[in-house]
């Protein structure tokens, strides 16, 4: 991020903020709204570093970071067009901070360009509160020699104190700030910051900004708010809506929450933002099916013992019989090491047990559950491993004391459960990316990536569950275990990336009515 001089403002003084405020009229703002400047993006470009192909160009920006930038572009506008800053405020906002095509359009048109973003032509009487003799308010109907008044330059009139009750109702009560009209009947006449500085308390002012803020990032394409709780950051991403087919943009804000900069969903790669659209609802449809795939407890496919899941990892050890199985496929644990290990690929059935619409109604649903049930046992684990982890963690100084490590050499299973996390959140949507895929040679591949990883992270996982006296011991298979697992995952997203960008995955036609096809660079060629 930048430093504050490179940010620096050159406003006037720090109320002229406060102008930075407009209409929502649509006449002109929708012209605008497609293909404005991009605000950051064009002024402070994001420097293009070298990274990974599933990796976006992204800048976390603070509210005084905007507020900075605002008032730059403000000022700008203001010299530009010989306005008031106050008045140059309330045009940007108008044109959602377009200013090269906000300028052209005043130029062109400058009366009606005032009109529409509610500023009016009279800019030579300078509004301030006073007396004037024989006046009534027509809100309190109030009237006297002494009563103060205000009216802004539509001529408009009300006592001081209607006014300021006025402007407290719509900042704090209804969370205005960019639209708040004169309240006179029928006026579209913007409330401008220079009349709301002379009536408004200081408190009110700071709630005025900050509802300004959260407007200037909500008109522009490029910035999002972090969706984490109580997070004050914006993120600036150029990655615009129609890029969504090729692109997953993952970004990370200085609050340290991943989340998609396309759907605002919490990081969801390797699946494009309309795929995961889609599962959810369709999970959400489904709802009975998923809780009952979901559950808990499954039985010992030798004793038929029911046994309850209390870790991450999928290697399961029945207490009655011993025997060694995987939770996920239920099949021998001791061939998931092995080059048939297929434990993450759904096998089509070919044959005359697809020849009936029952028996295609079933393998569509047996297809599904294969792949919720992966996708939900990784959401399982992620949050197990978590716990796990919290535990352990507090077991971390007695492991200290035990095995003489200091703090900081023990912090080894900080970074191992940190993969573990990440991983499992990657496997997760992995697999219903697959669910989406048609069959060909690169869904072998990208399942391949698939099973190199799962692998990886139930064998990190594994160890990961040893008690913690032998954890001391395993530190070094640990932390290769652990890159390992980072340098899987950082292959099978930078290949899926590298696919998706050139529009190389197929997926079935039925999903062609489902799909925005907004770019035309989704294809259908195989029909299940």
């Amino acid at each position: 991020m930048e430093s504050d001089d490179d940010f620096m403002s050159i406003a006037s003084s720090p109320d002229d903020f406060l102008g930075t405020q407009g209409s929502d009229d649509e006449s002109l703002g929708d012209d605008f709204g497609d293909d404005f400047d991009g605000g950051f993006s064009k002024d402070k470009d994001i420097v293009s570093t070298s990274r990974k192909p599933y990796e976006v160009d992204f800048k976390v920006l603070s509210p005084e970071d905007i507020e900075r930038e605002q008032n730059l572009q403000v000022n700008e506008v203001s010299s530009i067009l010989g306005l008031p800053p106050e008045s140059a405020a309330i045009l940007l906002r108008f044109g959602r901070w377009n200013r090269e095509k906000l300028i052209e359009s005043y130029m062109d048109h400058p009366e009606r360009t005032l009109d529409d973003a509610g500023l009016g032509n009279n800019f030579e009487s300078t509004p301030k509160a006073e007396v004037v003799s024989g006046f009534m308010c027509d809100i309190c109907c109030e009237d006297g020699d002494e009563l103060e008044t205000y009216a802004m330059r539509c001529g408009h009139r009300f006592c001081v104190d209607c006014y300021r009750h006025y402007l407290a109702q719509k900042i704090r009560e209804e969370g205005e700030a960019a639209r708040i009209q004169c309240p006179g009947n029928g006026c579209h006449m913007i409330v401008d910051s220079k009349s709301l500085g002379l009536l408004v308390t200081n408190d009110l002012k700071d709630r005025y900004r900050t509802l300004l803020t959260r407007t200037y990032v909500d008109d522009k394409e490029n910035l999002k708010w972090c969706p984490a709780p109580n997070c004050e950051y914006a993120v600036d991403c150029p990655i615009k809506q129609r890029e969504l087919a090729l692109v997953v943009p993952t970004v990370q804000c200085d609050c340290k929450h991943y989340f998609c900069f396309g759907c605002s969903l919490n990081d969801h790669q390797p699946a494009p933002c309309q795929l995961v659209k889609m599962w959810l609802k369709k999970c959400e449809d489904d709802s009975e099916t998923a809780n009952w795939i979901s559950a808990n407890t499954k039985e010992c496919p030798k004793c038929h013992s029911t046994i309850e899941k209390n870790g991450g990892c999928n290697h399961m050890t029945c207490r009655k019989c011993k025997h060694e199985f995987c939770w996920m496929c239920m099949g021998l644990w001791s061939e998931h090491g092995t080059s048939w290990y297929n434990c993450n690929r759904f096998e089509e059935k070919s044959g005359s047990d697809a020849r009936t619409e029952q028996a295609r109604s079933r393998a569509s649903l047996e297809r599904y559950l294969h792949y919720y049930n992966r996708y939900a046992n990784h959401e399982q684990s992620a949050k197990l491993d978590k716990d796990l982890y919290l535990k352990t963690e507090k077991k971390m100084t007695s492991l200290q004391s035990q095995s003489g490590l200091s703090w900081i050499e023990v912090q080894f299973l900080d970074t191992a459960s940190q993969a573990l996390q990440q991983c499992r959140q990657t496997l997760k949507w992995t697999y219903a990316f697959a669910y989406y895929l048609a069959r060909n040679n690169l869904t072998e591949i990208f399942e391949d990536n698939q099973k190199d990883l799962e692998m990886a992270v139930e064998s990190l996982s594994e160890m990961f569950e040893k008690p913690v006296p032998e954890l001391a011991n395993l530190k070094v298979d640990i932390l290769d275990k652990t890159s390992y697992c980072n340098k899987r995952r950082v292959i099978l997203l930078s290949d899926t990336a590298e696919n998706l960008k050139n529009s190389m995955f197929s997926y079935p036609s039925f999903m062609a009515s489902q799909l925005t096809r907004d770019t035309g660079e989704w294809t259908f060629n195989v029909d299940w």
